[in-house]
């Protein structure tokens, strides 16, 4: 009964995250104003693992995406979330200058990412250089709320992190 219980508190916290980003997915919110990346680098810097930081990231974006439909850059998303967590595995205290360096890294790679796989898979643009600094040009009105809610959902998350250390919820890894 004991291991049940330690099994239970080990995977509950990652199974926890999937239903909120999946919940986070499906409910109206603004374009690219999403807790996502933020989540991404949260899994890198916690867990410490790429493949279960990924795995909780990407499971949730293609569970939603069997509710919202496939689309021709879903590859591009995948890898920009991949790195999402690849940044927040070198967040070593979870501190406000880690938090605004990895939300900009984060954002800036997720803009390049995507934007260069609609580049790539989208025939409204031209297969060019002018075709690619269109698909840059056109998404930088959309960057404004990949970075607002990188920054609000990761600062959220070191608000809750702070609080359940200090009442010994969940154990700091580090």
């Amino acid at each position: 009964m004991q291991n049940l219980l330690v099994i239970l508190k080990k995977e509950i916290f990652p199974i926890s995250l999937i239903l909120i980003l999946v919940l986070a997915r499906l409910i109206p919110h603004p374009y690219n104003f999403s807790p996502m990346l933020a989540v991404g680098i949260f899994s890198g810097f916690y867990f410490r693992q790429f493949y279960l930081g990924s795995f909780i990231v990407i499971f949730s974006m293609f569970i939603g995406d069997l509710f919202l439909g496939f689309h021709n850059t879903m590859f591009f998303t995948y890898i920009s979330l991949a790195v999402a967590v690849l940044i927040g595995l070198y967040v070593k205290h979870f501190k406000f200058t880690e938090i605004l360096f990895s939300g900009v890294a984060s954002s800036v790679c997720f803009f390049i990412i995507t934007n260069f796989g609609a580049w790539l898979t989208l025939e409204m643009y031209t297969k060019n250089l002018a075709g690619l600094l269109q698909s840059y040009g056109m998404a930088i009105p959309f960057f404004h709320n990949t970075l607002t809610s990188t920054f609000v959902y990761l600062f959220v998350l070191k608000l809750l992190f702070d609080l359940t250390v200090k009442k010994k919820i969940f154990k700091a890894s580090f």
